[in-house]
């Protein structure tokens, strides 16, 4: 076989999972809550936002960085680093990779992140000193704290790892086309890759600069906030947080004892107008297709979608649409949910946490609700009130940005459930 050949048949498996999440700062604290439907969106409390005309999102509380990262990473990084940090952690933990696996081979592990609001938090402070107290008084760090590639420096710096290394800033939809770079990486020679996307857009500038989305739920109750394929959408509510993975080559992770949690199968991406919902039906639906494609997947085949679900009419019935598109009759018979309705959309955050979910879903057999949602006023068989059980082999991942990028992610549940 040749060079080319063997890297096409390369499959990529997830190895390692971590979350960090308004409703969990474990994987296994944030599936536990997912498949109970349990929403854990609020009224905005951190501080600086409460006047803001921002009144819910999904906020990560109980975090404590400290406990978790060392003091000279901590002070050099903001509040989005640590949560990717964090979860990277969790990530390389539960694929048991550890340093003895590649001390030896430091190249041979990369690292991927996505980001859309970089360190707001961290930019924010610093600017603040800067005016208030004069120049002097802005901390070194100020240059790289905020830069969208941050997580990926501070995690590959802090882990040692020196192979390809890569911050995606494609939109939202930048979670899942990280994953897709991951899994080219893998399938190039690289043995694993640390990939994933982390946010924290609530710190005040942050939330100043969302407010110009008109998609943003001006809602004040947290139950009527975030309800998407409804007649009561009105928006969408934000979150922070997000999730890390380590994908490899599936023989080598066997080969060393790790369980193969899925398989990156396809993926898709596409780019249309910005907050043009209607157009955003073609540019999906056509990275469905290519996803699907790329897997080798049949459309009757898909056993779940996790939706984008952006709680935008126009856009809620183009995401409708887009599935039939390329699903066909299927497409009104899938099980489709939107775990994140109980959450928020972390934006480069929301697609990672939907495919952590994804995995979880294959290995349990179970199709987590849509929390806050009731009665659905599109064709879709949107999973709501309960987990619902079902054999599940394959999942579509589907995500969207503000600014027009679409992509779509097929994953796979390896052979055997206890893989």
């Amino acid at each position: 076989m040749s060079t080319d050949n063997a890297r096409q048949t390369r499959r990529i498996a997830v190895t390692g999972i971590g979350v960090v999440a308004p409703n969990g700062t474990s994987t296994e604290a944030f599936w536990k809550r997912t498949q109970e439907g349990m929403s854990v969106l609020d009224r905005v409390t951190r501080e600086g936002c409460e006047d803001l005309p921002l009144h819910v999102a999904g906020e990560v509380r109980g975090f404590d960085p400290v406990s978790l990262i060392e003091e000279r990473y901590l002070v050099q990084t903001d509040r989005f680093t640590h949560f990717a940090m964090a979860a990277a952690d969790m990530a390389l933990d539960d694929a048991r990779l550890g340093r003895a696996d590649y001390e030896d081979k430091p190249f041979s592990v990369g690292v991927v992140t996505a980001a859309g609001s970089g360190g707001g938090e961290f930019g924010q402070r610093e600017l603040q000193r800067l005016w208030g107290q004069g120049s002097k008084y802005v901390g070194p760090y100020q240059s790289i704290a905020w830069f969208y590639a941050a997580s990926t420096g501070q995690i590959s710096i802090r882990g040692g790892f020196k192979g390809p290394c890569a911050v995606v800033a494609s939109d939202e939809a930048g979670g899942l086309d990280a994953l897709a770079h991951a899994a080219r990486s893998v399938r190039r020679g690289t043995d694993a890759v640390v990939v994933g996307a982390a946010e924290a857009p609530l710190a005040p500038y942050s939330v100043v600069c969302q407010l110009g989305y008109r998609d943003l739920s001006a809602c004040e109750d947290p139950t009527r906030a975030y309800r998407p394929f409804t007649s009561d959408a009105c928006g969408f509510v934000p979150a922070e947080g997000g999730a890390m993975f380590v994908v490899e080559e599936e023989n080598a992770a066997r080969e060393r004892g790790a369980r193969v949690r899925a398989e990156i199968a396809g993926h898709a991406a596409t780019f249309t107008t910005a907050m043009r919902w209607e157009e955003s039906r073609e540019g999906l639906a056509h990275a469905i297709e290519g996803a699907l494609r790329e897997a080798g997947c049949a459309p009757e085949e898909i056993d779940v979608v996790f939706a984008d679900a952006l709680g935008v009419p126009a856009a809620d019935r183009a995401e409708a649409l887009a599935l039939a598109d390329a699903l066909g009759a299927h497409g009104g018979r899938v099980p489709v949910t939107a775990p994140k309705t109980g959450i928020g959309r972390a934006y480069c955050g929301a697609p990672v946490l939907d495919a952590a979910a994804a995995v979880l879903a294959m290995e349990n057999g179970l199709v987590p609700p849509t929390p806050n949602v009731f009665e659905v006023c599109h064709d879709l068989d949107l999973v709501t009130g309960r987990a619902r059980p079902a054999e599940l082999r394959t999942a579509l991942v589907l995500s969207r940005g503000l600014m027009g990028s679409n992509a779509a992610m097929v994953l796979r549940r390896p052979a055997g459930r206890g893989a």
